[in-house]
């Protein structure tokens, strides 16, 4: 999970991820049109991405695709950020049914 959050800690590769997510499956060429930066500097963010699992890569004969993998981020979502919005979800339930007088959960 170390590896996902020094990930995400870099905006170049954040808007890496952003353009993923709109179109999956882009070639270097392809996610180089959108940034500002030399396609070394996207290779290099590329290959943080892959090693945090966050970015896969398929080959389709000469051409390498990149596809953004979600999974680390639910983990995250899950890990850090579900059990608090549960929480505060369950706290407007309970103010809600309060408010209406209803007591029954």
């Amino acid at each position: 999970m170390d590896l996902v959050f020094k990930a995400l800690a870099d905006e170049s590769r954040r808007q890496l991820l952003d353009l993923l997510h709109l179109e999956n499956g882009r070639t270097l060429g392809e996610l180089c049109e959108h940034l500002d930066m030399s396609r070394q500097a996207v290779t290099k963010h590329l290959a943080v991405l892959e090693e945090a699992n966050l970015v896969v890569i398929v080959w389709r004969g000469r051409e390498k695709l990149h596809y953004l993998n979600p999974v680390p981020l639910h983990e995250i979502y899950e890990r850090w950020i579900g059990k608090f919005e549960r929480q505060r979800l369950r706290a407007l339930h309970d103010l809600k049914k309060g408010l209406e007088g209803d007591d029954d959960p």
